[in-house]
C-alpha cells in the first residue's frame, strides 16, 4: 500500500525544494501541485484569459492538457499540450496569476483527480495549499511548512537573482503578502493548516536543517 505525504503552506516557504530533496532522500516520488496551477496559469495568460470564474476558464479546461511525468533523474516534468513547460511557471507573474487562477472552483477540480491517482500508484510527499485538507485527507503525514513573510521573500529574491533575473525585494515580499491573503481568503479550499498536521516552521532553519526536518517528522509517523 503507498504512503502518501501532504505538505502544505504558503508561498515561498520551501515547500518545493525541501519536499524534492526529502523525496530523494526517502525514494518517495515527489508531486508539485503548484506547477499544475502555474500551468493553467500560463495557458490562461497565453489565451489572453483573466484568471477568474469565467466561461472562458472552464472552455480552456476544455482545450488543454497538463501532464506530470519524470524525467531520468526522477525530476518532475510539467507538460501543456506535450510542451514541457517548467521552466516557463517559475517567474513572479506566474506564481500572482497561479494564485488567481488556484481560487475558481473548476480548475481545482479539473486537477484533483490528476492528483489522488499519483498517490494511489506511488509512495509520494505531494505540496501545496490543500493537500492535506483537501487532496489527500486521508495522507499518513500531514505536515504543514511555514516561516515568516520576511524569511520567504528573502529566499525567493536570492532565487531569481541567481538565475539571472532582474527582480526587486520590496516587490516580492508585496507578492508573498498579498499571495498570503489571497490564499487565505479564498472561498474555495483556502490555506490553512489540516486538522492533526504537524506544524514546522523554518524561518531560523537553513535549507539543509529544513529537510532534515521535514525527514525526521515523516519518518517518525510512518
Amino acid at each position: 500500500m503507498s504512503i502518501a505525504v501532504a505538505l502544505d503552506g504558503p508561498a515561498g516557504a520551501g515547500k518545493s525544494s525541501i519536499a524534492k530533496r526529502a523525496a530523494k532522500e526517502l525514494d518517495f516520488i515527489y508531486v508539485d501541485t503548484g506547477a499544475l496551477y502555474r500551468t493553467i496559469g500560463l495557458a490562461a495568460t497565453r489565451n489572453n484569459i483573466e484568471p477568474v470564474e469565467s466561461p472562458e476558464v472552464e472552455a480552456l479546461l476544455e482545450n488543454i492538457t497538463v501532464d506530470l511525468t519524470f524525467n531520468e533523474n526522477g525530476e518532475q516534468v510539467v507538460l501543456l499540450n506535450g510542451e514541457d513547460v517548467s521552466g516557463l511557471i517559475r517567474t513572479p507573474q506566474a506564481s500572482m496569476t497561479a494564485s488567481k487562477i488556484s481560487a475558481i472552483p473548476i480548475v481545482r477540480a479539473y486537477l484533483l483527480d490528476l492528483q489522488r491517482n499519483m498517490a494511489k500508484s506511488h509512495n509520494v510527499i505531494m505540496d501545496g495549499r490543500d493537500i492535506g485538507t483537501v487532496v489527500l485527507p486521508d495522507a499518513k503525514v500531514k505536515i504543514f511548512l511555514t516561516a515568516s513573510p520576511e524569511a520567504r521573500a528573502e529566499r525567493r529574491y536570492k532565487e531569481l537573482i541567481e538565475k539571472g533575473m532582474d527582480v526587486n525585494y520590496k516587490d516580492i515580499l508585496e507578492d508573498v503578502i498579498q499571495r498570503d491573503y489571497n490564499d487565505t481568503h479564498r472561498e474555495t479550499a483556502p490555506l490553512k493548516p489540516a486538522e492533526g498536521c504537524i506544524m514546522v516552521d523554518t524561518t531560523e532553519l537553513d535549507f539543509l536543517q529544513s529537510v532534515e526536518k521535514i525527514i525526521s517528522v515523516i519518518k517518525e509517523n510512518i
